[in-house]
């Protein structure tokens, strides 16, 4: 039987690492070159001495260092890596540390038993954020589990297996900043795809800083409402109306039985319940006609591609023949 591991990649966004990689760098290559793996390296315009670093393990056929010369996102960097990814199956794991990389094996595993599109690392309460973030990331995977199918229980974890060629066909719709991982879950558990959840290793960052901020909290959230506009807007706007109706039904009830007719308030908030319905319906139309359109450009780059491949001598003689 041929070993299913020949076909993973391991794909690692790096800005700013110079601290953590000189002891991250030699286990990573050390694991991948033992288990047939690929390794991806996105220099995302760091500015430190991570290019040098980077530089003395270019030599190295399983590995590819691929560089921003500026700065354009962990997304960005993530989907640069995908892009140039051969395998399968690939996974994504932080530079800073935290995950242990051996752990690839056992999300594979479950993805090939599960026949999973994507294997999510659950770090659990291993995970060693400030009690800022934590409130943080417990607010946004509650409102983000409000709107999916599916309950996800870590959301924003940088430690995930991905079918390559499905998350390959939607990179455009994919966003560049630090909201890519929680949006990335929520396109494939609205496309119904297959996603699984492991527990994996965690521990803290050991050197550097970590890069993420408040507005990187807000960014997730207006992506993810973004995404969800896009599959399913009816999930947000239908709550909205339903709870502005029953605001101004409560409201007018009392002024009704007391003989004072229909109160200001109460016709306000059905008429805004009413819109935001109407608001929804208006999106869900648009949301059909946009993901439409986005198959009808995948289906064109993919025969633009098919005709620019060339034709061997074989095939050509066969059409003359």
């Amino acid at each position: 039987m041929e070993n299913p591991v020949s076909t993973l990649s391991i794909i690692v966004p790096i800005y700013n690492e110079a601290q953590s990689l000189p002891a991250l760098l030699p286990v990573w290559t050390s694991v991948c070159e033992s288990n047939g793996w690929d390794l991806i390296l996105v220099d995302d315009g760091s500015h430190d001495e991570t290019p040098h670093l980077l530089a003395e393990y270019e030599h190295l056929s399983f590995v590819r260092i691929i560089r921003h010369k500026l700065n354009c996102g962990y997304g960005a960097a993530v989907k640069s890596g995908i892009a140039s990814a051969r395998s399968d199956y690939l996974v994504t794991l932080d530079a800073d540390g935290q995950h242990d990389i051996t752990d690839a094996q056992k999300v594979f595993h479950l993805a090939i038993e599960g026949d999973a599109d994507m294997v999510i690392g659950n770090r659990g309460n291993q995970s060693k954020s400030g009690w800022y973030r934590n409130i943080g990331k417990w607010m946004i995977l509650r409102f983000t589990n409000m709107i999916m199918r599916q309950h996800i229980n870590d959301l924003n974890t940088g430690f995930r297996l991905m079918r390559t060629e499905i998350v390959s066909r939607y990179l455009y719709l994919l966003p560049d900043s630090f909201a890519f991982c929680a949006v990335v879950t929520l396109f494939f558990i609205n496309r119904r795809l297959r996603v699984l959840e492991i527990p994996v290793s965690s521990t803290k960052r050991q050197a550097g800083r970590s890069t993420i901020s408040t507005s990187s909290a807000f960014q997730i959230l207006l992506e993810i409402i973004n995404i969800s506009m896009m599959f399913n807007p009816l999930k947000i706007f239908l709550p909205l109306s339903a709870i502005c109706i029953s605001i101004g039904i409560i409201w007018g009830i009392p002024y009704i039985l007391m003989g004072h007719g229909v109160s200001v308030g109460a016709m306000l908030a059905i008429v805004i319940g009413a819109l935001f319905f109407f608001l929804g319906l208006i999106a869900s139309q648009l949301s059909a006609i946009r993901m439409e359109l986005g198959n009808f450009q995948r289906k064109d780059r993919a025969e633009d591609e098919d005709n620019q491949k060339p034709v061997t001598s074989s095939s050509a003689g066969m059409k003359n023949g």
